[in-house]
């Protein structure tokens, strides 16, 4: 008779079957919406813009357009959920914890949420 340590130890957490989860499609979501919305970052900054590239002046005139500027707060918060999630997903496949797992997404929730405050307030002053 082996110790259950022992079996529990020897278990591997990739034979079991996925809990289900809404994370996946958040995944699926914000990767969809980066696709679309780094197409128009890329056209905007890169392929309209004279000689390929905008200076400090031409960014700060671009970003004080309101559908530009929602358009580029979006890719910030999209970017940030897509990020936070994938390293969720990473960690969690190593096999932690339900306690571990929900430290970990309160802990990535405040950096995404640091992140995207970082990100505006760095685009509020640049626009100022």
């Amino acid at each position: 008779m082996e110790n259950p340590l022992a079996q529990e130890m020897m278990k591997n957490p990739f034979a079991e079957e996925p809990k289900p989860s809404s994370t996946w499609y958040w995944q699926m979501f914000t990767g969809i919406a980066l696709v679309l919305l780094l197409g128009l970052h890329f056209i905007a900054n890169h392929f309209i813009a004279t000689g390929g590239i905008r200076d400090f002046a031409d960014v700060v005139s671009y970003l004080r357009n309101p559908i530009v500027l929602v358009l580029e707060v979006l890719f910030l918060i999209m970017v940030a959920i897509h990020a936070m999630l994938g390293v969720r997903a990473i960690v969690i496949d190593f096999g932690i914890s339900s306690q571990a797992e929900k430290r970990l997404s309160q802990v990535l929730t405040v950096i995404g949420m640091l992140t995207v405050a970082y990100g505006l307030w760095l685009t509020w002053a640049i626009i100022h």
